[in-house]
């Protein structure tokens, strides 16, 4: 399971104090745009979710038409169908909150590094790879990256001839989890389910009367940005410096599909969906933030949004692929660059968003 890291947060008693110092003068108390919290659920994390099962749905597809007739074409149509599902997984980790995070949907679907020594013996084994035997596995045994090592190999040198009658029964497994866990957690978000009202609902609902969970907007607020600061952090300090300072392709994320850097820019993207309330992939926008932030400090929204693309464009700089780029001291400055990229937008949210929306 991937180590997450705390954002650094100014406390709430601290925030009445930034108020009348912040970029748009003397502030009213709390934040009130109730229209930003909901169009976030519903133009940002609903659409979101509702593509990721979409993908992965046709990912369970691709792969068993793999299973059926492996071929060169069958498995190029697999790994696409992989990198897609892939974008909208990876652009919703600015908003790991909720159900994602309560019923764990986040390391059964996302955890890493692949434990291949444990892979090996389950394909040696003589197991049926029932739904309840593939539950019952460790998590680094399945999820997006088990599957992108059977679908890729090392360094994207997987042929079809390489797969073997197990991997692909496995595989299929794997991806018939992988929508399961996908549709419960959009499910999750739109639907009642087993008593529990919609995450949609509770947190839209922020503020009213017996919301336990959100019990003013600000602290709906609070979580969007925990969220938007928090995949900076990671990003900064998580999956581009463990990988970097410690010179170890091991610890690459997505390192099998060569698909790392794309997985840090939209990491990037789902801060800028956060923030503008639109999914360009989901053809979703709402009231964002953004919105909210330009009304009392329109230089500061432009800031915000100019920093976004440099951190992404900055990642994008980065020599590919990046298990690579780690050990090439050519690539150090791109590396370090993006990381330097992506902190200053990091302390733009912390110091000086985070005051002017929760005051």
């Amino acid at each position: 399971m991937r180590v997450r890291f705390a954002p650094l947060l100014i406390p709430l008693t601290v925030l009445g104090t930034l108020g009348c110092s912040s970029p748009g003068g003397e502030l009213p108390p709390g934040f009130e745009d109730r229209q930003v919290v909901i169009d976030f659920a519903d133009q940002v994390v609903v659409p979101t979710y509702r593509l990721l099962a979409t993908r992965v749905g046709a990912l369970r597809s691709a792969v068993e038409a793999l299973a059926a007739n492996p071929s060169p074409d069958t498995l190029s149509a697999a790994q696409g169908a992989w990198l897609a599902a892939r974008q909208p997984w990876e652009q919703s980790e600015g908003f790991l909150f909720g159900p994602v995070d309560s019923f764990g949907y986040d390391p059964a679907m996302d955890s890493w590094p692949v434990n291949r020594t444990d892979l090996d013996a389950v394909l040696a084994s003589g197991a049926s790879f029932t739904p309840e035997y593939i539950g019952n596995l460790q998590e680094t045994q399945k999820g997006f990256h088990t599957l992108e090592y059977l679908l890729f190999g090392v360094d994207r040198t997987r042929v079809a001839a390489d797969l073997g009658a197990r991997e692909l029964m496995y595989a299929t497994a794997l991806a018939a989890e992988l929508t399961t866990v996908a549709t419960a957690l959009a499910a999750r978000w739109t639907d009642s389910v087993e008593g529990r009202p919609p995450f949609r609902d509770v947190l839209a609902g922020a503020g009213q009367p017996g919301n336990t969970s959100y019990p003013s907007l600000t602290a709906a607020a609070q979580e969007i940005l925990d969220g938007m600061i928090g995949i900076c952090d990671e990003v900064a300090n998580g999956k581009l410096a463990d990988p970097y300072d410690a010179h170890d392709a091991a610890l690459v994320e997505s390192q099998f599909a060569a698909n790392s850097l794309a997985d840090f820019q939209d990491n990037l993207r789902s801060v800028e969906n956060a923030y503008t309330a639109s999914v360009p992939a989901a053809a979703s926008s709402g009231r964002g933030l953004s919105a909210h932030v330009a009304t009392l400090a329109p230089e500061l929204d432009a800031r915000v949004r100019r920093e976004i693309q440099d951190a992404i464009a900055a990642i994008g700089a980065i020599p590919p692929p990046f298990r690579d780029a780690i050990k090439t001291p050519t690539s150090y400055d791109e590396i370090e660059a993006a990381q330097a990229a992506i902190r200053r937008l990091q302390r733009t949210l912390e110091r000086d968003v985070q005051p002017l929306v929760l005051r």
